[in-house]
C-alpha cells in the first residue's frame, strides 16, 4: 500500500504555484492538495484549454501529482447564513450580497466537479457551511425542529451539487469541522443519513477537530472508515490551563493561554500511529496531506519536519500474524 505524502496548499497561497512546487519538492512533498482559492482557478481550467496542462506541467517538473483539490471556502458560502465575513470568500463584486454569493458558490461548486474531472483528480476536499451553527448552543432554546430545518436545507442545497459530481465521477469529502453542518461524531452520522448516504458524500478526515472537542479520533475513523475518501494529518495540542476553556475566548491561534491549539505534526496529543492502524484495516490508499497550521513554528521548518514525520509513520499492515510462527503442525 503506497501512500502519497502530500501538501494543503491552502495554508501557502502568499506563493505562486511554480514557488510551491519547488519549495514542496525541496521539504519532501510528494504531492499537493490544491486549493482552488489560491493554486487551482476553476473557471481558467474550464475555458482556457492550456491552463490544466500549465499546471501538470509545474506539477510533474517537480516530481509532484496531485489526487484531491481542496474547494473549502467555496463550500463554506453554499451553506452559511451570510455575514460579513463570507465576503473574504466569493468574488469581491458580491460583497454584501448574501443571495448573490449563494448562487456563486453553488454554481462554482458544480464547476468545480466539472474541473476535476478535467484534472484527472477523482476528489474535492471542502466545507458545506451549516445555517443552524449558531444555535449549537441550546439557548436561547433550540427546538429540534430548527436543527432538522437546518439539515433539510443543507441537503436541498447541496443535492443538485452532488448530481453534478456524479455525473463527472467525483467524490466530495467533508472536512468535519466547527462551523460544519457536522462537527462531531454524532453530526456526522445524522449528515450521512439526511443523503441516504449517497456515495458522493464522504469525509475528508481530519483529527485535530475532534481531539480538541473530545471526541475519540480513532474510533471516529473505525466507525466512518468506508467513508473515509481524503485525510489531513494535522495536529491539534491540548494545553492544561486553569483560565483557558475550550472555546478559545477569543484569543488568536497561537496564543500559549488558549486551552488547545493546532500544532504541527508530532507535537501535539492527535493519536496518529492508531488512525494508521484503522485506515491500514480499512485499505484506504490514498493521500496523507499534511495541513500544516501552527502559529508558533517558522513554517518551511515545521512543514519540513511534518512531512518527514508522515513518512515514518506511514507504515504498511503486516502480511502475516507476528506468532504464526509459533503455531503447531
Amino acid at each position: 500500500m503506497s501512500r502519497l505524502i502530500t501538501l494543503a496548499s491552502g495554508q501557502f497561497g502568499d506563493l505562486s504555484l511554480e514557488k510551491l512546487c519547488v519549495l514542496a519538492r525541496k521539504m519532501g512533498y510528494e504531492g499537493l492538495e490544491l486549493a482552488t482559492h489560491a493554486h487551482f482557478n476553476v473557471q481558467k481550467a474550464l475555458s482556457d484549454s492550456s491552463y490544466i496542462p500549465y499546471v501538470k506541467k509545474v506539477l510533474s517538473d517537480n516530481g509532484l501529482e496531485c489526487r484531491a483539490i481542496s474547494a473549502h471556502l467555496t463550500g463554506q458560502c453554499v451553506g452559511d447564513l451570510y455575514d460579513e465575513r463570507l465576503d473574504n470568500f466569493a468574488p469581491s463584486r458580491l460583497a454584501g450580497k448574501p443571495r448573490e454569493i449563494r448562487e456563486w458558490a453553488i454554481g462554482e461548486m458544480k464547476d468545480t466537479a466539472r474541473a476535476a474531472a478535467l484534472f484527472g483528480v477523482k476528489v474535492v476536499t471542502g466545507f458545506t457551511g451549516s445555517p443552524i451553527w449558531a444555535r449549537w448552543y441550546s439557548y436561547p432554546q433550540t427546538s429540534e425542529a430548527m436543527i432538522e430545518h437546518g439539515f433539510q436545507l443543507i441537503k436541498e442545497l447541496w443535492t443538485p451539487i452532488f448530481d453534478v459530481f456524479d455525473e463527472q465521477g467525483v467524490l466530495f469529502a467533508l472536512e468535519v469541522h466547527p462551523t460544519e453542518i457536522a462537527f462531531d461524531y454524532y453530526t456526522t452520522r445524522r449528515l450521512l443519513s439526511v443523503f441516504d448516504r449517497r456515495p458522493a458524500l464522504g469525509l475528508n478526515f481530519d483529527p485535530s477537530h475532534l481531539v480538541w472537542q473530545g471526541v475519540n479520533e480513532v474510533t471516529f475513523a473505525r466507525d466512518f472508515a468506508d467513508r473515509i475518501y481524503h485525510v489531513h494529518m494535522k495536529d491539534v495540542k491540548m494545553n492544561k490551563h486553569e483560565n483557558a476553556g475550550i472555546l478559545g475566548s477569543f484569543l488568536p491561534f497561537g496564543d500559549s493561554r488558549r486551552a488547545w491549539n493546532f500544532v504541527s505534526v508530532g507535537h501535539g496529543d492527535v493519536d496518529f500511529d492508531g488512525i494508521i492502524r484503522v485506515l491500514n484495516e480499512a485499505g484506504y490508499a490514498g493521500p496523507l496531506s499534511v495541513e500544516w497550521e501552527d502559529s508558533g513554528m517558522e513554517r518551511e521548518f515545521g512543514a519540513t519536519e511534518s512531512c518527514a514525520y508522515v513518512k515514518k509513520i506511514n507504515f504498511e499492515p503486516s502480511s502475516i500474524a507476528f506468532d504464526a510462527a509459533l503455531m503447531t503442525k
